[in-house]
């Protein structure tokens, strides 16, 4: 990079999360008075449950104000060693738990521990929009492994063992996932993790979407396939989706008590320990009262019925039914090739900006994620919002 910017190339090649930048500009129409139902945003709509905001307010009166330990409040990095245990079946020491700021850190972090210049990493697509800048921030390289949509987006180890060299050092795993929603079953998972032992592999599992699955879908751990892929797996979750936590900004990583250690020295050379008194609000989350997990559980699921239905009775869009999290991807690609008000929409990104300029409908297009035919969209949402929006979708792509 040339003196002349004060700009590390590092810096320059990397790009603005699409997601944020599009959920930005809808909350910005929105602002100005525009009529904006909002599909891009990564986040409940529902308000942090009483007793966590309570638990955080008492915090701040308590005088909880200054630093934490980094790694963590020690009650909260036990009670998480029991939160992972029941969600996984895996046991930790409390060392090997390390509390972030959001689960989206705390990716980073292991990333930053684990891969060296140069060294590949398996990175099922469609992928979350973060996973593949992380990687570069890291030096290393993203090796992208394609998913079948006629098999609901499940990733195989089959999959993965075409794209393994001996450069290959992580997999990428989230499941459920952002943004398909698709779940790896438990015996897909069993021989992935046989794949992890047989050539050496480590893992990054994302599990943030862990609590949200539908329709009897359940949630299985690599790490509790066996004790090697414990030991070679970093598991992230947090509060963010599940407690409708996202502003809070606390998340959890889990696994082998060195990468942990180094993870935490990271951290403490970047933002040291996550918020403290947000860490008292998830302590009560993660330890109290789970009803409210599973009411807003029921009714994400609700939603994901009513949006593929409607999604689906639009001409030309076609959409699969996720297992979990809260998000659809509609193959949009029937309606690319089209001409309107003199300008072609030839690829996901147009059609959104245009449904965004014309409708007041933010979506999220799939380039973000790794495909040209898919727009992502966010069910977390009111069913009000989701019949608004489908209502507007179908009136433009049917014109």
């Amino acid at each position: 990079m040339s003196k002349e910017t004060p700009l590390s190339m590092r810096a320059a090649a990397g790009k603005p999360s699409m997601t944020m930048a599009i959920t930005a500009k809808a909350k910005g129409l929105k602002a100005e008075g525009k009529d904006v139902v909002n599909f891009a945003a990564g986040e409940p709509d529902f308000k942090t449950p009483v007793h966590i905001c309570e638990a955080g307010i008492k915090a701040i009166k308590d005088g909880v104000h200054g630093y934490l330990p980094n790694p963590g409040l020690p009650e909260l990095r036990k009670a998480a060693v029991k939160w992972f245990e029941d969600d996984m079946g895996v046991e930790y020491d409390f060392t090997q738990i390390l509390v972030s700021p959001g689960a989206k850190f705390s990716i980073y972090l292991a990333i930053e521990a684990m891969v060296d210049p140069g060294d590949e990493v398996l990175l099922p697509a469609p992928y979350w929009v973060s996973y593949p800048e992380m990687v570069a921030l890291a030096d290393g390289k993203t090796v992208v492994v394609q998913t079948d949509e006629d098999k609901g987006f499940e990733l195989t180890a089959a999959m993965l063992e075409e794209n393994i060299t001996p450069q290959t050092k992580v997999v990428i795993l989230t499941s459920p996932s952002n943004p398909s929603g698709a779940l790896i079953t438990k015996a897909e998972i069993i021989k992935i993790g046989e794949l992890l032992e047989k050539h050496g592999l480590y893992c990054i599992s994302d599990e943030i979407y862990s609590k949200l699955l539908y329709a009897g879908s359940e949630h299985c751990s690599i790490a509790a396939v066996s004790e090697y892929c414990k030991e070679h797996t970093i598991v992230v979750n947090g509060c963010s989706k599940a407690y409708a936590m996202t502003g809070w900004r606390i998340g959890f990583a889990a696994g082998p008590a060195a990468i942990i250690k180094a993870m935490a020295s990271i951290q403490s050379q970047s933002t040291s320990n996550a918020c403290s008194m947000a860490q008292f609000a998830a302590l009560a989350a993660i330890s109290g009262d789970q009803s409210c997990v599973e009411s807003m559980r029921k009714e994400f699921e609700s939603r994901r019925e009513l949006i593929v239905e409607l999604l689906n009775d639009i001409a030309g869009v076609e959409c699969a039914v996720p297992n979990g999290a809260f998000y659809v991807l509609p193959d949009i690609s029937k309606c690319l090739g089209r001409e309107y008000a003199g300008k072609m929409i030839n690829t996901p990104f147009e059609l959104c900006d245009i449904l965004l300029e014309e409708t007041l409908v933010a979506c999220v297009p799939g380039e973000a994620f790794g495909t040209e035919k898919h727009i992502r969209m966010s069910y977390a949402t009111s069913r009000k919002d989701i019949e608004e929006g489908c209502k507007r979708i179908k009136a433009f792509l049917e014109q």
